[in-house]
C-alpha cells in the first residue's frame, strides 16, 4: 500500500511493453540486443504491463505517470494501445510517442496519434558517437540533418513537446537545436546521460547541461542515473541530482524512474528513496515541484 504521508509522485518517465503484441527491436526483434548499458537484458525481456508497473511503484505514492515510447516497430499501434490502457485504468496520464522526423509519412503518423487524448509529445532517440558504433542508437547523426530539423518544425505545428535523448557529449549541439525553436518545449531525458563516472565526464556533462539550460524552453528529467552506475549509492548520485537542479533551477527539473529499464540495477523504492534523501532539506513547495508539479506542468496533465 502506498504511503500517503509521502509527497505525491508523477513519474515523468516509465515504459510498458507487450512482447506478444508488438516487436521492440532492442528486446525481441531480429536484431535484438544482448546487452545494454545496464548489462544483460534478459531480466526485462518479458511483458511488462500496467499491473507490473503499479506493483513496482506501489510504495511511493505515484499518482500519475508519463509513458515514453519503448522503441516499438508499430509506432501508431503502440500509441493507440497505451491510450486504450489509459482509458480503462487511468494510467498512463501522458504519452510520448515515437516517430522518425525524417519519415515521408510523418504528418500521417502524427494525425493518427493526435486522435489519442493523452498524446503529449515525441521522442526519437538521437544518441550518437562518431568513434564508437556500439554507442549509436540511430542510423545517423540526426542533429546534423537539416531534414530532421524540418520534422521538428512540423512537430511544433502540432503543439507537441520533444524529449531529447542524447549522450552528455551531444548536449551542446542539442542546445543549439533547442535555441532555434524557442516556442517549442524540449525535455532532456535521463539527466543528460553522463554514461561514465569519472571527473572528465562530470566536467563535460556540467558544461553541456549549462549550455542546454541557457534555453528557457528546456527542462530536464532526473532519471536514468542508476542504469549507468551499477554500484550506485545516494552519494554517487548526489553531484548529478543536485548539480542538475543547480544548473536548471527547481522549476525545470522533475524526477522519474525509467522503469523497468532501471530495474536491471535497482528496485523502484531505492531510486525514489534516494531522490527523497537528496532533496530532504529543500522546502516542501520545492520538493512538490520536483516530484509532482513540474511533470504536470511540462506534460500538461
Amino acid at each position: 500500500m502506498a504511503s500517503h504521508s509521502l509527497i505525491p509522485v508523477v513519474d515523468a518517465h516509465q515504459h510498458l511493453w507487450d512482447l506478444d503484441k508488438f516487436v521492440y527491436g532492442w528486446l525481441n526483434g531480429p536484431d535484438k540486443l544482448d546487452r545494454l548499458l545496464a548489462g544483460d537484458l534478459d531480466p526485462i525481456r518479458h511483458n511488462y504491463l500496467l499491473d507490473d508497473y503499479l506493483a513496482d511503484c506501489k510504495n511511493q505514492n505515484v499518482v500519475k505517470s508519463v509513458h515514453l515510447q519503448s522503441e516499438c516497430d508499430d509506432e501508431v499501434g503502440e500509441t493507440k494501445w497505451l491510450q486504450q490502457i489509459a482509458d480503462k485504468h487511468g494510467f498512463p496520464h501522458a504519452i510520448v510517442a515515437r516517430v522518425n522526423l525524417t519519415a515521408p509519412n510523418l504528418r500521417e503518423s502524427l494525425d493518427e496519434m493526435r486522435t489519442c487524448p493523452n498524446m503529449r509529445g515525441i521522442r526519437q532517440q538521437l544518441n550518437w558517437n562518431d568513434e564508437d558504433a556500439s554507442m549509436r542508437a540511430c542510423k545517423e547523426d540526426y542533429l546534423k540533418n537539416e531534414a530532421w530539423f524540418k520534422g521538428l518544425e512540423t512537430l511544433q505545428e502540432y503543439g507537441y513537446s520533444f524529449d531529447i535523448h542524447v549522450w552528455y557529449h551531444q548536449l551542446a549541439e542539442a542546445a543549439a537545436i533547442v535555441a532555434r525553436l524557442p516556442k517549442m518545449q524540449f525535455i532532456v531525458n535521463h539527466t543528460g546521460f553522463p554514461v561514465n563516472r569519472d571527473e572528465a565526464t562530470y566536467q563535460a556533462w556540467r558544461e553541456g547541461m549549462q549550455k542546454m539550460a541557457t534555453n528557457p524552453n528546456a527542462a530536464v528529467k532526473i532519471s536514468g542515473l542508476v542504469v549507468t552506475d551499477h554500484h550506485w549509492t545516494v552519494e554517487s548520485l548526489r553531484p548529478y541530482v543536485l548539480g542538475t537542479i543547480e544548473i536548471f533551477g527547481v522549476d525545470r527539473c522533475m524526477f522519474a524512474s525509467n522503469y523497468p529499464v532501471d530495474k536491471l540495477v535497482s528496485d523502484y523504492d531505492s531510486i525514489f528513496n534516494a531522490y527523497r534523501e537528496l532533496v530532504k532539506d529543500f522546502s516542501p513547495a520545492d520538493q512538490l515541484k520536483l516530484f509532482h508539479d513540474n511533470a504536470c506542468k511540462y506534460y500538461r496533465i
